[in-house]
């Protein structure tokens, strides 16, 4: 039954669905224009963390790239409670990792480049970093495939579902090199790579809900409330 009462969860599914979209598409700006500013180092060379760190030419920039991403995604994060079934881990696992984005903006890295002159350990704040940069990974790749996986019987959702996994699963792979260190001078591209895909994936699923329509609660196949 619709009317005027829709109104306002058709608002807030649209600015979660907005903020899905936003965050990334910035984040991503953030990161190539604060690529392009490093003089003296390749894009390659340097990684995301790296552009924020205190001996970057402008971290605020990417500092800011990590702060938008970490909102928007919180956003989008607590309106895929109008797509998912109750109590699905999917939208919690969204808003762990854009909290920790946020967090991964606030307790940046010392320096651009993990080793070389004068590099004498890490800060407790570049530790943090570290530590929420993880956790960021690890609930950015789980959550699209926890939502794929609901979302593989749903006739809405069910095109789109396997088009997020693939992306996840290659960019989950992309981590693993990137981990492993062993592209060398190309690692930096590696995780550009790696986040870039994870990222298309929040886009994708943001964007459909952005052409879905919301009426009240959730009621189709797979994701109907007990």
């Amino acid at each position: 039954m619709g009317g005027e009462g829709d109104t306002g969860p058709v608002k807030l599914s649209k600015l979660a669905a907005a903020g899905g979209i936003a965050g990334p598409v910035l984040f991503t700006a953030a990161w190539v224009v604060g690529s392009l500013r490093q003089a003296g180092h390749s894009a390659a060379g340097v990684q995301l963390s790296g552009l924020a760190a205190e001996d970057a030419r402008d971290p605020q920039i990417m500092m800011a790239g990590f702060l938008v991403l970490g909102a928007g995604t919180v956003v989008f994060g607590a309106g895929l409670g109008r797509v998912t079934a109750p109590r699905s881990a999917g939208p919690w696992l969204v808003l762990l990792a854009g909290a920790a984005s946020v967090a991964a903006g606030v307790f940046r890295r010392d320096r651009m480049l993990l080793a070389g002159p004068g590099f004498a350990g890490e800060s407790w704040h570049n530790q943090v970093h570290d530590v929420v940069s993880g956790v960021a990974y690890g609930a950015m790749l789980a959550a699209p495939l926890v939502l794929a996986r609901r979302w593989r019987d749903d006739p809405d959702w069910a095109p789109l579902s396997r088009r997020v996994q693939v992306l996840t699963l290659v960019s989950a792979v992309a981590l693993v090199v990137f981990a492993s260190r062993i592209a060398g001078p190309y690692n930096g591209v590696v995780q550009r790579f790696a986040v870039t895909l994870a990222l298309t994936a929040e886009i994708l699923i943001a964007g459909r809900m952005l052409t879905l329509p919301v009426t009240g609660s959730p009621a189709r196949p797979g994701i109907t409330p007990s």
